[in-house]
């Protein structure tokens, strides 16, 4: 039944998710990439906000003292008073945001490795299309994926609440206390509740990533008649590939029904491998493998030697290594010359004590 519904039930096959991942399509999550580049800015925050807030209270410092625009009160000096202070910002600020970008870089490459593709930012008519764009919006993808993210948006504000409430009586105190120290605790305080959301959104992350990949999958799933059909395009019809080994096997039958008559010997192993060989004197430098073959065509160049008087050797050793080692027409080798020589000798006596009786 599923199968003339064309139910897609059938795995994606590897061609497939392949093909989806050239167009840009893998499974990733925005949440873990968000949560890990938080992490670092987290810990960016904590190793470097002493350094970074003593600079910047720096800048402000010389830029309000008029520090930076020498003996120019007018509008040139101002500018040159904003300038530095942006410069020296901007130097302070770089390295940091630059460790950010290879974080988020380093994020989306743990989720779906090294792979660029420009088919996602290509334009596309359907897209333009306004009631392709509302079947998008109200889609159930859609509202689905808007009812997660406000169900994140309420965990994070409850997350948020509680630890302000369990810290209510820290923060009223920040008004007793000096600058430098209220600032001071005011900055633990962030990095708690960074920290905590740090956690709840790692977790939201990780759960996301996993349900994207199994989205993926489902919508990469194929139907069976899909799956005959990808592996008919790879391997060939069936019906032409066995048409093709008959041809081909007809062209090699042909050759050895031809081939093995004229053979001085057949070297065998005894069963699974046979070997043909031919020696002509006047017009070889060495004996000749004219044919060979394994399991049933072993069994057929036996079969064509016993009808044609073709001395049968059997030695299994040199019949392997003959097979593996020495394509048809060629010489043999000549590790193998005395062995060979030794059987021709034998199939030639035989040939004489025969000729004589």
């Amino acid at each position: 039944m599923a199968d003339d519904m064309g139910e897609k039930s059938e795995m994606p096959t590897s061609k497939k998710l392949s093909q989806a991942r050239s167009k840009g399509q893998v499974p990733k999550s925005q949440d873990l990439s968000g949560a890990i580049t938080m992490g670092a800015s987290i810990a960016v925050l904590a190793v470097l906000g002493g350094v970074m807030l003593n600079s910047m209270a720096l800048v402000m410092r010389r830029t309000l003292a008029g520090q930076t625009i020498g003996d120019s009160l007018g509008p040139d000096g101002a500018l040159q008073a904003a300038r530095w202070a942006m410069l020296e910002s901007g130097r302070m600020l770089a390295p940091i945001f630059l460790l950010l970008v290879v974080v988020g870089i380093i994020a989306q490459y743990m989720q779906v490795g090294w792979l660029l593709s420009a088919e996602p930012i290509r334009p596309k008519i359907s897209k333009l299309s306004p009631i392709a764009g509302l079947k998008r919006l109200f889609g159930k993808r859609n509202l689905v994926k808007s009812a997660v993210n406000s169900l994140k948006l309420t965990v994070v504000v409850v997350v948020t609440v509680i630890i302000a409430i369990r810290r209510m009586g820290d923060v009223a105190a920040l008004a007793q206390v000096h600058a430098a120290a209220g600032a001071y605790a005011t900055g633990l305080l962030a990095l708690e509740l960074a920290a905590w959301l740090l956690l709840l959104l790692m977790a939201i992350g990780v759960i996301d990533f996993l349900y994207q990949k199994w989205q993926h999958t489902q919508d990469l799933k194929m139907t069976k008649q899909e799956v005959k059909d990808e592996r008919r395009s790879m391997e060939g019809d069936p019906h032409v590939k066995s048409r093709r080994f008959e041809m081909m096997r007809d062209i090699i039958g042909q050759r050895i029904n031809s081939a093995v008559p004229q053979a001085d010997v057949v070297i065998t192993n005894p069963t699974h491998f046979a070997v043909a060989i031919k020696y002509d004197p006047e017009s070889m430098v060495a004996p000749v493998v004219v044919a060979k073959g394994a399991d049933y065509m072993a069994w057929r160049i036996r079969q064509l030697a016993t009808m044609n008087d073709v001395t049968i050797v059997e030695r299994p050793p040199l019949a392997r290594a003959i097979f593996h080692g020495v394509a048809v027409g060629e010489q043999v080798e000549p590790q193998h010359y005395e062995a060979v020589a030794e059987i021709l000798a034998y199939v030639y006596r035989l040939k004489g004590e025969a000729a004589v009786a």
